[in-house]
């Protein structure tokens, strides 16, 4: 089994430049699967993801009502949001369907989605108290 990475941050800006170090390391098909209570970190570190793929940040909102954003930059990112979605319900979504171009796929509350792919980067957020977070990033065997 792969070791993951584990950071620490301790400010929203720390997490969300940990997404972005990790928006670097992707590539187009690639799905992250973001875990982590309410408040922990998942949309800030999506907004980081966004900045490095060359899509603005600024964009980057919790998609919990929409289900679905897109956001374009040097490649597509697709950011999921199943909070509201019993894990029967998310197979409708055809979330791998979401997008006719090559794109990464991040999915927040990824835990509901049942037929997730194996082959997929998992991120773990643990509140440490305070501001801190602890953020385990676990990459896919290829």
């Amino acid at each position: 089994m792969i070791q993951p990475e584990v950071i620490v941050t301790a400010r929203e800006s720390e997490t969300s430049a940990a997404g972005e170090r990790l928006a670097a390391r992707l590539r187009a098909g690639d799905v992250v699967l973001l875990h982590g209570d309410l408040g922990a970190g998942k949309t800030a570190f999506v907004r980081g993801m966004a900045r490095g793929l060359g899509a603005s940040p600024d964009d980057v909102t919790s998609p919990t009502f929409t289900l679905m954003q897109e956001y374009r930059g040097r490649m597509t990112l697709v950011h999921v949001d199943l909070y509201r979605l019993a894990p029967e319900e998310v197979a409708a979504l055809g979330i791998e369907e979401s997008t006719d171009e090559p794109a990464v796929i991040a999915v927040e509350w990824a835990e509901r989605w049942p037929s997730a792919p194996a082959r997929a980067w998992t991120i773990r957020f643990e509140d440490q108290g305070g501001d801190e977070r602890r953020i385990a990033i676990t990459a896919p065997n290829r």
